[in-house]
């Protein structure tokens, strides 16, 4: 986590902040790093109909308010020694944010998951979705009950013979993991789920099950060589992580792995799907992220072009 040097923390009142704070405030004492809190007061799409002015000047009280709740975090951060700043804006939430990691060139951004409650919920709200979708820097969104450190990490990674921007992903998934595990004194966990695509079809097509048999296996030896091949790419031997080589669709297997290990953490890649750049995670990535019930850090390929600019 020694990489990240300009972080970005979004606050907001009526949150319970003290997880996304202090992991926040630890991360940057660490490093050495610049911490800027960062608020959004919403501005409601009526008000984006008149003219700047008049929004903003309604707002004002507001984003005054905001500003010196804001600055009741700072004491803290000068007791740990922490060059900091804060921030408030108005607008939309996550294009207020990705717009302030691109004017201020953060390294990542930390928020606190909004916990959808009711029939259909999730620990990812619409405002973290967005960010894991189309921040240009890597997310780390904070479950607002996890104060305690993180117990056990999860790293998925995702060794692929065909696509090397995906695959650039993987060695810094282990980096980042590994480097949070020993900041937490946590447990490092790594996950490759793979499957033999072919079964079906070739079960169909006259391949006996002897056959089919012997195909999944060489399929599987060559995922576990690519796997102890990343492996050896990334110093965690220290950290004896624990090591899950599974069959199946990684939208079953991770979530199931997530809560079978206990999971504190979870470090993963997001692949945006190809010909509509910047706009969605790969399917299985957000399929996952819909089920799982602990933290994420989330991380784009090299080369990532956000969808939301300056103006």
């Amino acid at each position: 986590m020694q990489r990240f040097k300009n972080i970005l923390l979004v606050l907001d009142p009526e949150g319970q902040e003290t997880a996304s704070f202090d992991k926040a405030v630890l991360l940057a004492e660490q490093n050495d790093a610049r911490l800027t809190l960062f608020s959004v007061v919403y501005m409601h799409p009526d008000l984006q109909r008149y003219p700047d002015s008049v929004g903003e000047t309604l707002l004002a009280p507001v984003v005054s308010d905001r500003r010196q709740w804001l600055q009741g975090f700072m004491p803290t951060l000068q007791e740990h020694g922490i060059v900091g700043e804060t921030v408030a804006v108005t607008g939309v939430h996550f294009l207020e944010i990705i717009r302030e990691v691109l004017r201020e060139q953060h390294d990542l951004v930390i928020i606190t998951a909004e916990e959808k409650k009711g029939i259909r919920a999730r620990v990812f709200g619409t405002n973290s979705m967005h960010l894991m979708r189309k921040c240009p820097c890597p997310v780390w969104v904070v479950k607002r009950a996890q104060t305690r450190l993180y117990a056990r990490i999860l790293a998925a990674v995702d060794p692929s013979f065909y696509d090397p921007k995906r695959d650039s992903l993987n060695p810094l998934i282990l980096q980042l993991a590994g480097s949070m595990a020993r900041k937490e004194a946590a447990e490092l966990h790594i996950v490759h789920v793979w499957r033999f695509f072919g079964e079906r079809y070739v079960s169909k097509h006259g391949m006996t099950e002897e056959d089919v048999q012997e195909a999944k296996a060489q399929e599987k030896l060559q995922h576990k060589q690519h796997f102890d091949t990343l492996l050896s790419q990334v110093d965690i031997t220290d950290l004896k992580p624990h090591l899950h080589l599974i069959e199946g669709d990684p939208e079953d297997c991770i979530p199931e792995l997530v809560v079978e290990q206990g999971i504190d953490l979870l470090v993963m890649g997001t692949v945006c799907r190809t010909g509509i750049a910047g706009l969605l995670i790969g399917n299985t990535a957000e399929e996952i992220l819909s089920q799982v019930d602990c933290s994420v850090l989330t991380l784009k390929p090299e080369g990532f072009v956000t969808p939301v600019n300056l103006e």
